[in-house]
Order: structure tokens, then sequence, then C-alpha cells
């Protein structure tokens, strides 16, 4: 609800208190769009929502992540595996990928889109946690878990860096420390 000044019904509205800034972000379903250019209620310019919109989004997309990293560790995954039962990995961005799964459908998607669906694909199961603790750092070069490649949209993944791998495996403590790996 916004006051009119006056009472006159000029239309022009009275700014609200900058403790509005600190109460959350504005719901976007909650604004005025038929101003020019003040969302209803707020106070502020229209791109100034938007600035206030930024971090909340951030922690938003950080939660989520959280959520799908601890339901990663808990859930057992397919992890194709070469001749020699090493993981399969590729190499991308100067880190080396393992491949993971999240069923065998997904993993046939993978075979397909690298025109090789029609060989026999040998995989283990690993626990994600196992492969992140365990198997990341046992590749001896920055190395991460992708899940999922070739599920358009569905994949994840888990990058080497403080927080998802053991620090000993993560990139991002040798820069903060000044250690070189």
């Amino acid at each position: 609800m916004t006051e009119q000044a006056d009472g006159a019904g000029s239309g022009a509205r009275l700014p609200r208190s900058r403790l509005y800034d600190y109460v959350g972000p504005a719901r976007t379903d909650q604004r005025d769009t038929t101003g020019p250019e003040t969302p209803e209620g707020t106070g502020l310019p229209e791109h100034a929502a938007t600035v206030t919109d930024a971090p909340y989004e951030a922690r938003r997309r950080r939660r989520e992540f959280a959520v799908l990293l601890g339901t990663f560790r808990r859930t057992a995954v397919l992890v194709p595996v070469d001749e020699d039962g090493a993981p399969l990995t590729g190499d991308y961005g100067g880190i080396r990928w393992i491949y993971a799964f999240s069923d065998e459908t997904a993993l046939a998607r993978f075979a397909l889109a690298r025109g090789e669906g029609d060989r026999e694909w040998a995989y283990q199961r690993w626990l994600g946690a196992r492969l992140l603790d365990t198997g990341v750092p046992a590749v001896g070069v920055p190395c991460g878990v992708a899940l999922d490649v070739g599920s358009e949209g569905e994949g994840a993944l888990f990058p080497p860096v403080r927080g998802i791998v053991p620090d000993k495996a993560a990139v991002d403590v040798a820069a903060r420390t000044g250690d070189v790996k």
C-alpha cells in the first residue's frame, strides 16, 4: 500500500524509509509494473530492486547447490571404467573430470552422444562421497566430477574446490595459501 501526498489523489508517492532495504528483496509478483519507474511499495527506482534481488539470488543458488551436493554425496552413482578398471575421464578447461551417472539411462545417453552406443559399457557403483573424497585426490591432477554428461539440462559439475573435494585436492586452497601444487 502506498500513501498519496496531501490526500489529493495526485498520484505522487511518499518515499519509504531505507529500513525497507533491510527487510529483504522485493517479490516480483508484488511490483507495480504500471508505473514507469517505481515498483509498488518500494520507493526505489526499478534498477534498485534488481540490485537488491542479486544477493538473494546468489544465496538461493548456493543453498540449492548445497542440497544437490549433499544428495550426490549420499547417492550411489555409476562410474564407467576403461579396460584397466580406471574411471573414464575427460579433460576440459585445465580440469580432469571423472564421468559419473545417476542411472543406466543417463549412461546410455552419454554413450549414444559419443557414438558408442553399440558397445558394452563396464561400470562400477561408487558412493558420491567416496568419489569426491577418495577418487578425486587419487587422480593427482586438478580433478572434479561431471554428473550425467550428455543428459541435456540435467547434469551437474562438482569442481575441485574447497567444500566439495578435500582441501589437498582443491585448486582454490593452494591459491589462498600461496602454495604451488
